[in-house]
């Protein structure tokens, strides 16, 4: 019998999600077609069709996307080319062969004004060229697939198999440089392999729409450097700044929302479970690591 997963295909196949997508896709028997960059352009058009009567999916899961949050600021357009342009073609191509795309987009999208976490209705305000570059993407996916698109939302994501906020503080720890964090944004970590995991939940269920996925819990940026001091056993100079230090130092760089919480309400409701707690998954990190 197929099978929704027999014909996957994973774009952006060399990324850290892509790489948690393909482990937990192998642990079901499933291989999937794991295709990075230089194996399909997402923003051409015609490769992207080309790709599907190829490989006839059976599922579309793109984790293609430019994510280099203060390089988008002066590469906007790139940023639209491949986060609103190639994710219309995903799309576009997805609807063409009747199959499902699963389209990751971010806390970026929302203005971090909230008092409270973020549910999928909330209004979106970004403040970046990132920003607003993945709210196109949900846009282009929702339009052109309507019920055939499902978009998640996460943040802060890290995990083996790429760079990652918790990687660049243990280079530059190990290196004995200090480490200034800033300690007014809140968010939720989320690792990889939880992520993936909760991806093929959803899945399993035929989820659509748009839904938030990150590990539970909430911290700041230097709360969130702390903890992973303590789990590698370091103890480097580490202090704490605000946004507006940062952006002083660094005048070039995005505005990021003050507090991006996501409500994970959605995913709960749908799947009946929670995800676990940052701090927990933090630990599975380390031992993989």
């Amino acid at each position: 019998m197929s099978s929704l997963y027999d014909r996957t295909i994973i774009t952006g196949g060399n990324g850290m999600l892509a790489k948690a997508l393909i482990r937990a896709l192998r642990q079901r028997g499933v291989e999937p077609i794991a295709l990075d960059r230089a194996a399909l352009d997402i923003t051409n058009i015609d490769a992207v069709l080309d790709v599907a009567q190829e490989r006839l999916p059976t599922l579309v899961i793109n984790c293609a996307a430019y994510t280099k949050v203060d390089q988008c600021e002066q590469e906007s357009d790139l940023a639209e080319r491949i986060n609103i342009n190639g994710t219309a073609n995903l799309a576009a191509a997805a609807k063409a062969s009747r199959v499902k795309l699963v389209h990751f987009s971010t806390d970026f999208v929302f203005n971090g004004r909230s008092t409270r976490p973020y549910l999928p209705t909330d209004p979106t305000d970004p403040l970046s060229a990132y920003g607003r570059s993945k709210l196109g993407g949900e846009v282009a996916v929702r339009e052109i697939l309507r019920d055939q698109g499902l978009v998640i939302r996460t943040a802060w994501l890290y995990g083996p198999g790429g760079a990652s906020f918790p990687k660049t503080m243990l280079d530059v720890a190990r290196a004995g440089k200090p480490l200034r964090v800033v300690n007014d944004q809140i968010g939720s970590p989320t690792y990889t392999d939880d992520l993936a995991a909760a991806t093929l939940d959803l899945l399993d269920r035929n989820a659509q729409g748009i839904v938030h996925v990150t590990n539970a819990g909430q911290t700041s940026w230097f709360d969130f450097a702390k903890a992973i001091f303590e789990e590698f056993d370091l103890h480097p100079d580490l202090q704490p700044i605000t946004s507006d230090d940062w952006k002083r130092m660094r005048p070039q760089s995005a505005i990021r929302p003050a507090y991006s919480v996501l409500d994970l309400s959605s995913f709960e409701s749908i799947t009946g479970r929670s995800m676990r707690h940052w701090r927990e998954a933090l630990r599975d990190f380390h031992h993989a690591a």
